[in-house]
């Protein structure tokens, strides 16, 4: 593996796991999120339909990003989870009770109601304990002797409050967005008028959270607005008003593939600020990436196999959308 840094290779890994994971399981936890908002039967039906040859699929990419910190960062891995173990919980469970719901609504129709509720609180648990775990990394872990030195509840801040707020309603954005591509009918109509409301909350979420992270630390506000720095910087915010831009005017127009194209960049360019702010911090304000990394050859090793998985994983993911890429109704895909 001469010539590559292998440290960052790990880091863009992660990230893309990361990445891949918040877009796809994303609009899914979303759905969960407004699930309660569509009327019993065929609205929820369709919802239901639109997700389901994909969301267990989509949490592949939640194992890649865990795994694959565990492996190439394991100084990283073991900050992180103990300082965030009250979320770490509250995600999987959220996870479990939300898989569970979704395969026993149609197993049990004679408790169809609490299945549904179920898949309701399980997927805004999961979307606000992963908003909230992004909080607590930005926010700063305490850190003494390469190991966790804060207590308990240090997670717990009106800033995680925030960020946690800001990922259901986003989640919620995506899946109103999913519904407007692939559903028909009433449930069409519904997730139209839902996405307009849902797009204003999400960009004032996200305008709270750009606006409260510079000052959680300098270090996050001089890489934010000290020239000659802040020329590309810049470019973020500006991105996200095109997107914005077009995600309305797509929305008035009745575009049904581009709000969720859309939706998904503002997350991907969110997701481009966090790595600004953070970089080359995988720890803030304690420990870099080169600090956490695992010994080069165990980084080569791991490297070599994820030459192989990820493709795999992209490919059986790319067919697998493909072949459900149409119109879903109450039976499933036309």
């Amino acid at each position: 593996m001469m010539g590559f840094d292998l440290t960052l290779v790990w880091a863009a890994i992660i990230g893309f796991a990361v990445m891949a994971y918040v877009v796809m399981d994303g609009f899914d936890l979303g759905i969960g999120i407004l699930f309660p908002t569509f009327k019993v039967g065929e609205e929820r039906d369709q919802a239901m339909n639109s997700i389901a040859p994909v969301w267990d699929g989509n949490e592949t990419w939640l194992v890649m990003g865990g795994g694959g910190l565990l492996a190439a960062f394991p100084l990283a891995y073991a900050i992180i989870l103990p300082a965030t173990y009250p979320l770490m919980i509250a995600m999987l469970l959220g996870l479990i009770f939300r898989g569970v719901a979704f395969e026993f609504r149609w197993r049990d129709p004679g408790h169809r109601a609490f299945w549904d509720v179920a898949f309701t609180v399980g997927s805004v648990v999961a979307a606000l304990a992963q908003g909230m775990t992004l909080g607590a990394i930005l926010q700063g872990i305490t850190v003494e002797n390469n190991a966790y030195a804060g207590g308990w509840l240090d997670w717990l801040s009106p800033f995680s409050l925030l960020t946690g707020i800001a990922v259901v309603v986003g989640y919620a954005l995506l899946g109103a967005t999913w519904l407007i591509w692939k559903t028909e009918g009433s449930s069409l109509r519904h997730a139209q008028a839902m996405a307009f409301r849902l797009a204003l909350a999400t960009l004032v979420a996200l305008a709270a959270v750009s606006a409260a992270t510079p000052y959680l630390a300098y270090e996050y506000w001089r890489r934010w607005f000290e020239m000659p720095g802040v020329l590309l910087t810049a470019q973020v915010p500006l991105l996200v008003v095109v997107c914005a831009v077009t995600l309305f005017w797509s929305l008035r127009r009745g575009h049904e593939r581009l709000p969720f194209l859309m939706a998904l960049g503002l997350f991907l360019l969110g997701f481009v600020g966090l790595g600004v702010s953070l970089y080359p911090y995988i720890v803030p304000p304690a420990v870099t990436i080169r600090d956490a990394a695992a010994p080069e050859e165990s980084l080569s090793f791991l490297l070599a196999g994820a030459i192989v998985i990820i493709p795999l994983i992209l490919a059986y993911t790319a067919w697998a959308y493909w072949v459900f890429r149409g119109k879903v109704g109450t039976h499933g895909y036309h």
